[in-house]
C-alpha cells in the first residue's frame, strides 16, 4: 500500500506553545487513520496542518515536512486553495450553510467554477450518494439544510466535501456531537469510503478507533508515542503510556 502523506520531523509552535514536537508519520492512502489521545495532545492540530489550516492562526510556525503524494504542502508557491480542494475537513459540530440542501452540496463546484445546471445535478447526487443520505433528502433538495437531524446535516457536511472530488477526508471528532445511530450510521459510511478516499479521524473513543480504523497513531504531549496497525496497537502496544491510556488509566 502506498502512502498518501509522508510527515518527517514537523515541528509547530504557537507563539511560545510548542504544540507539535518532532512528529514523523507515514499515512497509506484509501485507508482510516485515527489519531487518539488525550485533550489537548496535538491530535486536532496535527490535523489541521495537514491542510494548512492552522495558518490561518496568528503566530504560528511550523517547521519539517509534510508531503502529500510525494509534494511538499509547506513548499513555496503551493496553492493552499487547491490544497484545501483536495483535503476537505468535516467538524466536531455539523456546520451546514444557511442554504439549501442542494446548494450546499453545489457551493464548492460553483466556486471551482462550474455553472452547467446538468452537470451540478449530478455532481449533488452523485455527492449525497457518496455519503449515504441521498435516499433521505431527494425530494427535499430545496428545503434548508439547517432543518435536518444532527447526523443527517454532518452527512451533508461530508457531502459537500466530496463534491469537490477531494483525494483526503479530514474528520475532527465528526460524530461526538451525534447520538449512537447517527454514529454508527456515519462509521459505516467511513468504512464504505475509505474504497476511494484516505481519511483521517480524531476520535476520543476508542472503541470507534478500533471499529473503524485500520492504522491509529497515539499522541501524548504533541509527540507520537505510538504508531501501528490498530489491531496490533490495541492488543500489544508497545509502549506501556499506550497501554495505560487505551484501557483507561489517564485521559
Amino acid at each position: 500500500m502506498q502512502n498518501k502523506y509522508e510527515v518527517n520531523g514537523l515541528q509547530l509552535h504557537y507563539g511560545d506553545f510548542h504544540a507539535l514536537k518532532n512528529v514523523s508519520l507515514a499515512i497509506p492512502e484509501r485507508s482510516v487513520t485515527a489519531l487518539i489521545g488525550p485533550s489537548g495532545c496535538g491530535k486536532s492540530t496535527f490535523l489541521r496542518t495537514l491542510n494548512r489550516m492552522n495558518d490561518m492562526i496568528a503566530g504560528t510556525r511550523v517547521e519539517g515536512e509534510i508531503k502529500l503524494s510525494g509534494e511538499s504542502i509547506y513548499a513555496p508557491g503551493t496553492d493552499v486553495e487547491l490544497l484545501r480542494k483536495r483535503v476537505g475537513m468535516v467538524f466536531q459540530q455539523p456546520n451546514p450553510f444557511p442554504l439549501s440542501i442542494y446548494d450546499n452540496i453545489a457551493y464548492g463546484p460553483r466556486l471551482h467554477g462550474k455553472k452547467d445546471k446538468k452537470q451540478l445535478n449530478e455532481i449533488v447526487e452523485r455527492s449525497l450518494r457518496g455519503a449515504s443520505i441521498w435516499e433521505e433528502v431527494k425530494d427535499d433538495l430545496h428545503k434548508s439544510a439547517m432543518g435536518l437531524s444532527g447526523g443527517q446535516q454532518q452527512r451533508v457536511c461530508i457531502a459537500r466535501a466530496l463534491a469537490v472530488d477531494p483525494d483526503v477526508l479530514l474528520m475532527d471528532e465528526s460524530t461526538s456531537a451525534l447520538d449512537p445511530i447517527s454514529t454508527l450510521k456515519i462509521e459505516d459510511l467511513v468504512r464504505d469510503l475509505k474504497k476511494n478516499y484516505t481519511i483521517i479521524m480524531v476520535t476520543h473513543n476508542m472503541h470507534q478507533a478500533a471499529r473503524v480504523s485500520d492504522m491509529t497513531v497515539f499522541f501524548l504531549n504533541g509527540e507520537v508515542i505510538e504508531a501501528n496497525d490498530t489491531e496490533k496497537l490495541f492488543s500489544t502496544p508497545s509502549d506501556e503510556r499506550t497501554e495505560q491510556y487505551i484501557t483507561g488509566r489517564f485521559g
